[in-house]
């Protein structure tokens, strides 16, 4: 039976015993960065937008080569989707803009992704996602939805000042979107709404979004702040 509370791939999981006093430790280390002046909250602005990363069947079907169970990532995306649709906001997907035709680069040898010809289907959108026609989809070669894209531009001339960011993978596409919003846009992450393949990597990356780059809070807090707009 699949554990729909717990995402991401159970070969990858920390042991048991490591669970409790790794989260323990990130909890006490959240407190010290605080201390010095780390990690203090930017809060909504006046203009939030919506950013889901990569919930492509690839990465959402745990059969696939580096898919995994993010089901309790999509439930949650749902949720902010369901009350950003409500609140009228600026919505965005992206996926891998996939090529067979474009030349290798150096990150192709650390990644060597099995794609058959006819698998282009798999970096469509997990239809539990109902993404509707007014809402952007964003087809991207990097990890960051700013690199490559008009993404930036399109946000500007919205007067986005606030971009909510879910999906997948915490430690890569989510986290290099993070890093690359924070200079212009102030960056809310809803803590369920974003997964990863990798406990650890998610736990620590979700982390250092936390303290350097964005506020990451309860996806219920979310939807209530929606609510508010």
């Amino acid at each position: 039976m699949t554990d729909n509370s717990n995402p991401g791939s159970s070969d990858l999981r920390m042991p048991a015993e490591l669970r409790e006093p790794l989260n323990k430790h990130l909890a006490d280390l959240k407190q010290l960065y605080l201390k010095r002046g780390w990690g203090q909250p930017v809060g909504f602005g006046k203009r939030p937008a919506l950013i889901v990363i990569d919930l492509a069947r690839y990465w959402t079907e745990p059969d696939r080569q580096i898919g995994t169970n993010l089901d309790s990532v999509i439930s949650a995306t749902s949720e902010v989707l369901e009350a950003s649709r409500e609140a009228g906001i600026p919505i965005f997907f992206s996926s891998f803009a996939y090529d067979p035709a474009d030349p290798p680069s150096p990150q192709n040898v650390k990644l060597q992704m099995k794609i058959e010809p006819g698998d282009e289907e798999l970096f469509e959108l997990d239809p539990r996602l109902e993404r509707r026609p007014i809402e952007k989809l964003l087809r991207k070669r990097y990890a960051s939805c700013f690199k490559g894209t008009n993404f930036h531009e399109m946000l500007t001339s919205l007067g986005v000042d606030t971009l909510i960011v879910t999906g997948a993978s915490t430690s890569h596409c989510v986290y290099a979107t993070c890093r690359d919003a924070t200079d212009s846009f102030r960056v809310i992450v809803p803590k369920e709404a974003v997964g990863e393949r990798c406990e650890i990597m998610h736990e620590v990356n979700l982390l250092d979004i936390d303290i350097d780059l964005g506020d990451v809070i309860p996806t219920s807090q979310v939807v209530d702040c929606l609510k508010q707009i």
